[in-house]
């Protein structure tokens, strides 16, 4: 292990402290411009501080969209997405990290192939499957796939099972435990922080989705608030302002997962990286 001298730890510190800055800053200003007027916004050079706050943006931003049902559409699929990643991506993952059957690292390697695929190589077959489903216009393209596993999250949580000794699993089988009840009361358990890891990056891809509620919602009281910035862009473009406005409101939650789940997050990934 490489130990630093006090010099070397201070330095380190002020080099990241100032990386981390520069990558806040687009938010930053993202934040103080939701509070200007639009006219603020334009002046030069730039005022990085205005007074008095214009907290009214938030509320004109939000009744320009239909804010309330767009949040209540993304936060069902998110919430359904991160239910069935979980579910379908942990009960797969046990299947090949601990239950010994012929042909499981073939599969895994045909798990790892497809990571490598492109989506929008599978993007036209998959909406002529859903289509000739009938599922065009639904919630069900969004919602379905996610129940029958993604190759990422498998991976994630068979690294992280393969952590967890065998001798807990053959333990509960001496004990006459089925490989269900292994999965669901021992496996399980020991294995929050993949589970917290997973269950943030998928809430976090199925919050900030734009492609697929494009594709498959033509109804605008399906849309999600990604389709609904976007609306809001085209028709508002020139009030950047509430612009601003929406966009903080639209990030909130993603940065409210973060911060609650970001010992988990980090955790959960880095455990799965040593493992072969």
């Amino acid at each position: 292990m490489i130990r630093l001298s006090a010099t070397q730890k201070f330095t380190a510190y002020v080099v990241l402290a100032g990386l981390s800055a520069l990558m806040l800053l687009p938010f930053i200003w993202m934040l103080i411009s939701s509070v200007k007027t639009n006219n603020q916004l334009f002046t030069t050079p730039i005022r990085w501080w205005v007074w008095p706050l214009h907290l009214d943006n938030y509320a004109q931003a939000l009744a320009l969209i239909p804010f309330w049902s767009q949040l209540r559409n993304t936060a069902l699929l998110s919430v359904l997405t991160v239910i069935g990643t979980v579910l379908s991506s942990s009960f797969t993952a046990y299947g090949l990290a601990k239950v010994s059957w012929i042909g499981r690292r073939l599969l895994l390697g045909v798990l790892i192939v497809t990571m490598l695929l492109p989506a929008i190589v599978t993007l036209v077959p998959t909406y002529v499957i859903f289509r000739d489903l009938g599922w065009v216009n639904t919630y069900l393209p969004l919602i379905v796939p996610t129940f029958l596993g993604t190759p990422y999250y498998i991976f994630l949580f068979r690294q992280f099972f393969l952590r967890i000794p065998e001798s807990v699993s053959e333990a509960a089988r001496i004990d006459g435990a089925s490989e269900l009840r292994i999965y669901a009361r021992i496996i399980m358990p020991l294995s929050r922080p993949v589970v917290v890891a997973v269950s943030a990056l998928a809430f976090v891809q199925s919050w900030t989705d734009y492609l697929g509620p494009l594709i498959y919602l033509d109804n605008p009281d399906q849309w999600t608030l990604s389709l609904g910035l976007t609306e809001f862009l085209t028709k508002y473009s020139v009030q950047w302002n509430y612009m601003m406005a929406a966009s903080v409101v639209f990030t909130l939650p993603l940065i409210i997962v973060f911060f609650l789940g970001n010992k988990y997050i980090l955790s959960g990934i880095s455990f799965t990286a040593d493992v072969g």
